[in-house]
């Protein structure tokens, strides 16, 4: 696998920027069959940080449906995994430069 298919996009939510001041640990949204070592490179070559430690976790999919004026609209939120990076000390990844 390339390394640019790897990282598809940073995850940037409250508890996510929680663990980046606390913890050095960022969240990732990562593709399906990327594994530890793939997403370890990538990190590192893209951000040019050193990564200590990388867990993985893969969301399930999930059933979603609304109301509308034209019934009940039923569908499915596809499954995605999420890496959880950890850097060494004194590095960090500044993921609002380009914002």
């Amino acid at each position: 696998m390339k390394l640019s298919e790897v990282l598809i996009k940073p995850i940037l939510t409250e508890k996510a920027n929680a663990q980046q001041e606390k913890l050095r640990r960022y969240a990732f949204k990562v593709s399906r069959k990327a594994n530890k070592l793939e997403i370890k490179k990538a990190v590192e070559s893209f951000y040019g940080v050193t990564v200590t430690r990388v867990n993985t976790s893969v969301s399930p999919a999930k059933n979603k449906s609304r109301f509308t004026k034209a019934g009940v609209i039923s569908g499915r939120k596809p499954a995605y995994k999420k890496a959880f990076v950890t850097v060494a000390e004194g590095d960090n990844i500044d993921l609002y430069s380009n914002i």
